[in-house]
This record gives structure tokens, C-alpha cells and sequence, in this order.
């Protein structure tokens, strides 16, 4: 059985993690921070956006900003010795 999260990483989704800076009506002066995470395809980010608004469709709070980060896609991992040479010996 293949891990679903490793097949949304082969199709081009990566990690994505967003934070919302938000304010609340009641509060109006306080900014708060709700933090966002799901895989998602850059530079699109149609499951963010989906969720986004959402957000402003049915949540009173207004969005200040929307801070992203991304994992781009399934890559090699890299391997450096501490002197900068490769030995396999």
C-alpha cells in the first residue's frame, strides 16, 4: 500500500504551509495568526485559494495578509561530507 500524502507528491503537490494574519471584529486592533497547512500545487495553490474564500464567505474575521511557503515537489536528497568530498569508501 502506497502512502496517500507520497502519490499527491508525485502528481505535483507539495507541503504548503500558510500563515493568516487576521483580525476579529470584536477585537479590531489585535492581529491574530491561524496557521494553514495541506498539500497544495505552486504556484496555483488552488486548495489555499478554495480554503481563502472559504474563509471570507463564512468567517467574520477580515484577513490582513497571507504569508506562503511551499516544498516544491518530490527531489533527490543531497549528501555533503563536513570537508566538501564525497567518499564512498
Amino acid at each position: 500500500m502506497t502512502d496517500k500524502a507520497f502519490l499527491i507528491q508525485l502528481s505535483g503537490y507539495g507541503l504548503t504551509t500558510a500563515e493568516i494574519y487576521y483580525f476579529m471584529p470584536d477585537h479590531p486592533s489585535l492581529v491574530q495568526l491561524y496557521a494553514w497547512q495541506d498539500y497544495d500545487a505552486a504556484p496555483d495553490f488552488p486548495v489555499l485559494f478554495d480554503f481563502l474564500d472559504h474563509w471570507r464567505r463564512e468567517i467574520e474575521a477580515r484577513i490582513q495578509s497571507v504569508r506562503i511557503a511551499h516544498d516544491r515537489m518530490i527531489r533527490p536528497a543531497e549528501w555533503r561530507s563536513a570537508d566538501g568530498l564525497i567518499s564512498w569508501d
